[in-house]
């Protein structure tokens, strides 16, 4: 009886030191260790890729912004502000009563087929919405030149980024309301495009958040 009591207390002590140490190496030793390694060659990945203006943290490199002016009352959807670069639509699982700045708060796409009435009006409104919302006095926008990206969600719905082709039909507009040249403006896209991951993975893109906080800079220097 005795040696029974004594091995259960053996087996339970062994059990014990095996529980503390496992959970100092995998629950403090490893998760200091790797996010040291993180913070010493990756920070700013580390930190969320953080984007700074002004001094302070405007958002993050990898999460898209809406660009709108205060809701008015009887709107159920706040318009767009058309001094901005616009991201892709926000259409996603679901809305958002903490961070007003962004519809979502869950990540996933709309979850929607191709010939979903829905969705198929869904980009019918957006389309018509891109041609009137850019087209100036001097610059129309024709239907034909409407990028898949303005009309439709990603696969996220948190996608920052757009194409340079949505960006360029932008670009009338954006010059327009922030009293810009053209070119100037053009060159600002040029300047933010990026190309393909390794040459070869994705497609070029524009980061829609920082491309908006160059066309500040440059408004307030003109």
């Amino acid at each position: 009886m005795n040696n029974s009591v004594t091995n259960t207390a053996r087996l339970l002590g062994a059990g014990l030191r095996a529980l503390l140490v496992l959970t100092l190496v995998t629950g403090v030793l490893y998760p200091l260790v790797v996010t040291g390694i993180a913070q010493g060659l990756f920070p700013g990945k580390a930190n969320g890729s953080e984007i700074e203006a002004d001094g302070r943290v405007v958002g993050s490199s990898l999460i898209g912004q809406a660009y709108n002016l205060p809701l008015e009352e009887g709107q159920e959807t706040p318009a767009p502000d058309l001094k901005w670069f616009q991201g892709r639509p926000q259409n996603g699982l679901g809305t958002n009563s903490v961070n007003t700045r962004y519809e979502l708060i869950l990540s996933g796409a709309t979850n929607r087929s191709g010939d979903n009435e829905e969705l198929v009006q869904w980009v019918r409104d957006a389309k018509a919405a891109v041609v009137k919302d850019n087209s100036t006095d001097t610059y129309k926008v024709k239907p034909s030149q409407v990028p898949p990206d303005a009309v439709t969600s990603s696969g996220s719905g948190l996608d920052p980024d757009i194409s340079p082709r949505y960006a360029d039909l932008q670009v009338h507009r954006v010059a327009e309301r922030n009293g810009l040249s053209t070119a100037q403006v053009h060159k600002l896209v040029e300047e933010h495009t990026e190309g393909r991951t390794l040459g070869f993975m994705g497609e070029p893109r524009v980061n829609v958040l920082e491309l908006n906080i160059a066309v500040k800079e440059l408004t307030a220097k003109s």
